[in-house]
């Protein structure tokens, strides 16, 4: 068994937290005429609309029927298209 100290512990506390507080600031800001945005706001935004720019053209092909719950399916969809907004534009690696 393995013996930890409490200075350890506290230690590592103090330690994940002035990680998280630095990494705050790593999120994307976008400037829009003079207003700061996250960006993780545009890319919710930009799948909310195209979700719903999607769905008559689903429903005018004749999908919409055959796709399951469809309650469940569209936020699915507009998750789906803001995270690949979000590794097309935003994505440093």
């Amino acid at each position: 068994m393995i013996a930890i100290k409490r200075g350890c512990i506290a230690e590592s506390k103090v330690a994940a937290l002035v990680i998280l507080l630095a990494c705050g600031g790593c999120d994307p800001v976008i400037n829009i005429a003079g207003a700061n945005f996250p960006a993780w706001l545009l890319c919710a935004i930009v799948g909310a609309a195209l979700t719903a720019l999607i769905r008559p053209i689903l429903d005018a092909v004749g999908i919409e029927p055959y796709l399951g719950p469809l309650p469940l399916i569209y936020p699915c969809l507009a998750v789906l298209i803001g995270c690949l907004v979000w590794l097309i534009c935003f994505n440093r690696i």
